[in-house]
């Protein structure tokens, strides 16, 4: 059962949940104190934190068993658990249903938009797994599904949306789509010959390593416009300018001529990207409260 459970974990890649758990979080807090002066409760967060797991889940388990045959024959991804055989199909299905319903039923627990939302939410998270097969933009498709995450968390605790959390999500949108225009670079020659579409395929690698730096260009600007939108201060400046230190040594490391270092860019520099500016952000807004 407990090695079952591992392949599980293992299949949605458990650990990449570092990425977008900590913005759902920051846009919790964010909300809270924008709209109402006051920190999210521990149910808030529970309820946010189970939402998470099961929407991640079930786009992660989706995306497994939609390319689960394109997978099996690209010798980067044929070890995963559909292809090699560990999980079957009926398997996932299950776990799919399981996890939207987790997702559903932490949304109608938290409040009416976030319920309202979820069309939307399922829209994205279900169309992303098919967008490589028709469109070169499936970076931003990308990046539009996990920056639900903090939009999710400001809605979670406000019931509304407005230009700062709209802010906040399109800078969330720009820094997923791109660490993963860096991240599909490795499979352009397999992309290419499958027919599937990519920004590296369509502009090349060296190409799309240029637009990948402009959407971190706008990431940071998007950072920066929280900091006026927003009553942060200098605590988050420190954090913010820690996540452009780790923004500009994440494209130093790779070029187009060397791909070897793409592992660090993709999962460790933004694993911590995210951490360092949650924790920068919680530390400025319980300062406020202190004061």
């Amino acid at each position: 059962m407990f090695k079952k459970i591992g392949i599980f974990l293992q299949m949605i890649k458990f650990e990449h949940t570092v990425f977008a758990l900590p913005f759902a979080f920051m846009g919790a807090l964010l909300g809270s104190v924008v709209m109402n002066d006051n920190l999210p409760s521990w149910s808030q967060i529970g309820w946010i934190v189970i939402a998470m797991f099961g929407a991640r889940s079930a786009a992660m388990g989706l995306n497994r068993l939609i390319d689960r045959i394109s997978d099996a024959k690209n010798p980067r991804t044929a070890g995963r658990a559909i292809p090699a055989g560990l999980l079957k199909i009926g398997e996932v299905v299950i776990f799919i249903g399981i996890s939207f319903f987790l997702l559903f039923w932490a949304a109608f627990k938290l409040n009416s938009l976030s319920a309202k939302l979820l069309p939307i939410a399922v829209f994205l998270l279900v169309i992303y797994s098919f967008t490589k097969r028709f469109t070169w933009a499936c970076h931003l498709i990308l990046g539009l599904t996990i920056a639900l995450a903090p939009l999710g968390g400001w809605v979670a605790v406000t019931g509304s949306v407005n230009w700062t959390s709209m802010v906040f999500y399109f800078t969330i949108v720009f820094w997923t789509a791109g660490f993963d225009v860096i991240y599909s670079c490795q499979d352009v020659e397999f992309d290419l010959k499958e027919g599937l579409k990519s920004i590296p395929v369509r502009f090349g690698v060296q190409g799309a390593l240029v637009i990948a730096r402009v959407f971190h260009i706008l990431t940071a600007i998007g950072f920066v416009s929280l900091l006026f939108l927003t009553d942060l201060s200098w605590w988050y400046v420190a954090g913010m300018i820690l996540a452009y230190i780790i923004l500009f040594y994440e494209h130093y490391i790779v070029s187009p001529s060397d791909l070897s270092r793409l592992q660090t860019a993709f999962f460790t520099m933004n694993g911590v990207l995210s951490i360092v500016v949650f924790s920068f952000t919680l530390i400025d807004l319980v300062v406020h409260f202190k004061k």
